[in-house]
């Protein structure tokens, strides 16, 4: 006869996840940071067709993605890994 608690050394009810990321938080991670690319990309052919300068707004355009990607990509892990 043990008087140990049912739940002793077990997440509270409310926290049945354990910390860090699930399969839908690297996927949408992953979209997030392809997205960004591709967002840079599209937006630099649109102002590169616009201007008739090409491929200079596309190189900007694929640079900022991946920086915007690279930030979004580390806040939303470091967010998740935080909780």
């Amino acid at each position: 006869m043990s008087d140990e608690q049912p739940n002793a050394g077990r997440e509270p009810e409310g926290r049945a996840e354990s910390q860090g990321l699930s399969g839908r938080d690297l996927i949408g991670v992953g979209g997030m940071l392809s997205g960004a690319v591709v967002g840079g990309l599209v937006i630099g052919l649109l102002i590169d067709e616009w201007a008739g300068t090409r491929p200079v707004f596309v190189l900007i355009g694929i640079g900022l993605g991946i920086v915007l990607g690279a930030l979004g990509f580390w806040a939303r892990v470091r967010d998740a890994l935080r909780d």
